[in-house]
């Protein structure tokens, strides 16, 4: 079973691995080594395969995490040991128990086990250095009280380093909860937008088609209703042409219900889809209207915010104008499409006029990169310009 000690109990040490491992070698390997170059045999032999097996095993623990042969722990206690026995072969030792010292807290499985091993080890030095001197020699030598010192100093740096992983820990659980939170509150933000959006949508959608329509149903029926004993015929037209109206709006508001990607229009070329307008409202209301409606190809986003701009400029006049003659021009430009409507009726202040119609036809109109301008002045009617660029289809 892997011992190595879980992400949340370990230091912040992997990144010193290196650093690590190259300052044991040149501080804690290669001065022993050098020590018993000239000591006996019985000395330098048995030192240099010590070492030779500390350096094996810490090569194998940390090349190898997942060797199967020597885990991290096991590891430790081979430490320990050899510690111990290097203190007695060496009549030392303190040295390379300091220096072997981050071992114990990067291959520890917690930081209580961390302090604990590396007592033992501690223990291990200063019995090795006791059994050298024999019982009867001085037991504070300046190799136990470097050990002592040694170990003390590990624990506490090795406490403080805990506690800076900690709270580095802390800041990233934190750090990770307030972007969890901008998070879904950027997903509720654009779940509300979109629902504006989608509002905002359905009702100019209701303006521009089944707010019209009953408009229109209201004033013929009006008209059909005083003239049913004057001029019963054209009642008779008019009673057709509300039944008509009715039907497109059925019509309309089924697509929106139904919430299909449709327009309700019908396909065709947006000549024709505007001369139908043209000619219903001609009907409708007896004004003089005069078009130029060649047949400019555009795509149906752009035909269908055509034709309701189209519908919602004819429905102003109707309500509002007052007007004997409308005059409606769609032109090919080499940048888009231009509609122009203008009539000869009363006119009105446009700084004045934020009517929910043409802020949606603006909207409309920007959805699509295009631009709505309104002239008009009292007395003098009014003309409307719609362009929408097409990239160039024209």
């Amino acid at each position: 079973m892997d011992q190595r000690p879980e992400p949340e109990d370990e230091l912040p040490v992997p990144s010193l691995h290196r650093w690590n491992a190259v300052l044991w070698v040149l501080l804690g390997v290669v001065p022993p080594a050098i020590a018993v170059a000239d000591a006996p045999g019985t000395t330098r032999y048995p030192t240099l395969a010590l070492l030779a097996v500390l350096a094996l095993c810490y090569g194998a623990v940390g090349l190898f995490p997942g060797n199967p042969v020597l885990r991290p722990l096991p590891y430790l206690y081979v430490l320990v040991v050899g510690l111990g026995a290097m203190s007695y072969l060496l009549d030392g030792g303190a040295a390379l128990f300091v220096v072997t010292l981050p071992h114990f807290w990067i291959y520890a499985t917690s930081t209580r086990a961390a302090i604990a091993v590396s007592g033992l080890a501690c223990a291990g030095v200063v019995a090795g250095n006791v059994v050298r001197q024999g019982w009867d020699g001085e037991f504070f030598t300046g190799n136990v009280v470097f050990t002592l010192i040694g170990y003390a100093a590990g624990v506490l740096i090795g406490l403080g380093l805990r506690r800076i992983a900690e709270d580095g820990d802390a800041r990233a659980r934190r750090l990770s909860a307030e972007l969890e939170g901008a998070r879904l509150r950027l997903v509720e933000a654009h779940k509300r937008q979109g629902a504006a959006d989608e509002r905002e949508r359905l009702a100019r959608e209701i303006h521009d088609t089944l707010a019209q329509g009953f408009a229109s149903i209201v004033v013929l029926a009006e008209a059909a209703r005083s003239g049913l004993e004057t001029d019963p015929a054209r009642s008779a037209r008019q009673l057709l042409a509300i039944e008509n109206t009715a039907r497109e709006n059925l019509a309309e508001a089924r697509v929106l219900v139904s919430a299909a990607p449709q327009s309700g229009v019908a396909a065709g070329s947006v000549a024709d889809t505007l001369r139908r307008t043209l000619d219903r409202f001609t009907e409708d209301t007896g004004i003089g209207l005069a078009s130029e409606l060649p047949d400019v190809a555009c795509d149906q986003q752009t035909r269908i915010a055509l034709l309701r701009c189209t519908q919602e400029s004819l429905a102003n006049i109707r309500k509002h104008a007052a007007a004997s003659t409308v005059e409606v021009v769609l032109t090919a430009q080499p940048y888009g499409v231009e509609l122009e409507i203008t009539d000869d009726g009363r006119g009105f202040v446009t700084e004045n006029s934020h009517g929910f119609g043409l802020n949606g036809m603006r909207k409309r109109l920007a959805e699509l990169g295009g631009e709505l301008t309104v002239t008009s002045s009292v007395g003098d009617g009014t003309r409307v310009l719609a362009m929408i660029p097409t990239n160039g289809q024209v």
